[in-house]
């Protein structure tokens, strides 16, 4: 029996339909073993769950993204759940999220897989004309399981900090009696796990002695245990988790961000030339140069389409709509200064032109012709035919087009309504930018250099340059020789929050900053009236709720309540 092909994270609904009526997950019991050790697509079965676990945000939130709880964007119906985030309304019996349940119960699947499920050889299936193949996917697999436990471990001490931690299988009495390990033990147990597994995982499915065939570019490799290994190196060095500021925290994720840039690089992988190139419909295989790690859909969807098109459209409701906030962190193109930068180049009364690429890319606003098969210029402005008062309309002034693709049409007659998405989990671009965090940190300026820090060639590197690089594929100029330290880190965080706007980062960067006070407090909106022969744009802003309690999620009370060994983040009890 041939498992289906992996794609971004997941296998196809094919053997997921096989096994689920022998596998349905419940929390802390077992799969039936007899079942699993059948045969390759039983055992496959059993990865592919585990696989499924993975985030993505195509919005969570019932249509609503991390962003709109951040200042990239504010979500378009007040009446929307992601509002809890910042109204007060966010409690320990209100946790906002599934991750703790949904990462614990990926950790006691990897934990039965490794217990159980490995070191067999299916002797009856050895004269199977894909046996070869079939063992060298097994016999990977449990690398494979060891980086998705350490990867679920990462997003809950992410989330939560001091987490339960446990790495064998659990009978209900134990699982109910774990206590809190501390943030630090969960990060170096990540980083040390990694290290372990880098040179046993497949490097590259495409390059074994007898390739698995489909290659399966979705599965687990050598640069995906080193990228999670520099994210979470970069996380353990950030103040939210090193609040001393240890300064051989620092080093030691900015070792890890350049092993997986300088692997990357050697593995002949790039920033691709074209930035919507990845989230394009075909972003798995058209970015396969930048994109190190995805997860695809299981299935075609127009879900984040619809939630994020224009209101006014055919099917649209109008969603996660990017602040004035973000539209000001766009720089000019031509001077590579701000908006309110002397010597800038911005006109007011022509807010859109010259600006950075990646803004046209990312955000429609209004006069914008989008999406592809709308003819018509939206209309953004107070009264607009997708302004507000309308149902959906934006209170931003601007809608989302990062994410969405734009080809679906949405409207009755149209016979292409939907396709699938792949989530980006990794990307080099990212891991540039940590790499030029990571080196400002611990060399302490944006020029400084070391021995300790080269590329594949030898040549010494600087936070500057890995900095730029994300602004050179874009055709932005460079950050300039010579900045004071605090201007490159402002233009640092500014640049990280263009580059990867909607991708899931913003919400985490700036608490793991702690800057919460300082980005979240406040964000601006973009009010455009319509005068006739031109239009006036009005900045207003729109407060919002922070305590900083909200650097770390609650833990449920619900898992209180059953495991009275756990003890509340600090404020939430």
């Amino acid at each position: 029996m041939k498992l289906n092909k992996l794609i971004y994270g997941i296998l196809t609904a094919t053997v997921l339909s096989a096994c689920a009526d022998k596998m349905e997950y419940h929390e802390y019991n077992n799969y039936d073993e007899d079942y699993v050790k059948l045969n390759f697509g039983n055992v496959g079965g059993l990865i592919t769950d585990i696989y499924l676990k993975l985030d993505t945000d195509f919005g969570n939130y019932n249509g609503a993204m991390l962003a709109s709880a951040t200042d990239e964007a504010e979500y378009a119906y007040t009446s929307n759940d992601i509002v809890d985030f910042y109204d007060g309304s966010w409690s320990a019996t209100n946790a906002k999220s599934s991750m703790w349940s949904t990462c614990y119960e990926g950790i006691a699947n990897c934990n039965h897989y490794l217990e159980k499920f490995t070191g067999l050889t299916f002797p009856e299936l050895e004269l199977n004309d894909d046996y070869i193949e079939q063992m060298g996917r097994y016999n990977n697999y449990p690398y494979e399981v060891r980086f998705l436990r350490a990867y679920f471990y990462f997003n809950l001490v992410r989330q939560y900090g001091d987490v339960p931690f446990v790495d064998h299988m659990l009978d209900a009495e134990e699982s109910n009696t774990l206590t809190r390990r501390p943030a630090k033990e969960i990060f170096d147990y990540i980083i040390s796990e990694c290290d372990e597994i880098k040179d046993l995982i497949i490097e590259d499915y495409s390059k074994v002695d007898r390739p698995i065939q489909p290659v399966e570019g979705g599965r687990a490799n050598k640069l995906t245990v080193l990228a999670l290994k520099a994210r979470a190196a970069l996380f353990a060095a950030s103040p939210l988790f090193n609040p001393t500021n240890d300064s051989e925290l620092w080093h030691r994720a900015a070792l890890a961000n350049m092993e997986v840039v300088n692997a990357c690089e050697a593995a002949g992988m790039t920033l691709v030339p074209k930035y919507e190139t990845l989230w394009a419909v075909k972003n798995y295989s058209d970015g396969i140069k930048e994109i190190i790690f995805g997860r695809r859909a299981n299935r075609a969807t127009s879900t984040t389409e619809s939630y994020n098109y224009p209101a006014g459209l055919t099917g649209s409701k109008g969603g996660n709509c990017p602040t004035q906030t973000l539209v000001d962190a766009y720089e000019m193109k031509e001077t590579g200064l701000c908006w309110d930068e002397e010597g800038s180049g911005y006109e007011a009364n022509n807010p859109y032109e010259g600006r950075d690429p990646r803004f046209e890319l990312t955000i429609a606003h209004n006069g914008s012709t989008w999406p592809k098969w709308n003819e018509t210029p939206l209309q953004t402005f107070q009264g607009g035919l997708n302004g507000q008062p309308i149902t959906g309309g934006t209170p931003t002034g601007y809608y989302l087009k990062k994410l969405c693709h734009e080809e679906i049409d949405l409207r009755d007659n149209s016979t292409y309504k939907s396709d699938n998405h792949t989530w980006v989990t990794f990307r080099l671009g990212e891991f540039y930018l940590n790499y030029a965090e990571t080196l400002f940190k611990y060399l302490g300026g944006a020029d400084e250099t070391s021995s300790e820090f080269v590329d594949n060639a030898g040549k010494q590197v600087t936070a500057r340059d890995m900095a730029s690089r994300t602004r050179i594929r874009v055709g932005m100029p460079e950050f300039p020789i010579g900045m004071p330290k605090e201007n490159f880190w402002k233009k640092y965080q500014n640049e990280r929050m263009v580059e990867l706007a909607f991708e899931g980062h913003r919400f985490w960067d700036v608490r793991r900053w702690k800057e919460a006070d300082k980005y979240f407090k406040n964000i601006d909106v973009m009010k455009i009236t319509n005068n006739g022969d031109g239009y006036t744009y009005n900045r207003e802003t729109v407060t919002r709720m922070w305590d900083d309690k909200m650097y770390l999620f609650p833990i449920p009370r619900t898992e209180i309540m059953k495991n009275p060994n756990l003890t509340q983040n600090p404020g939430w009890n």
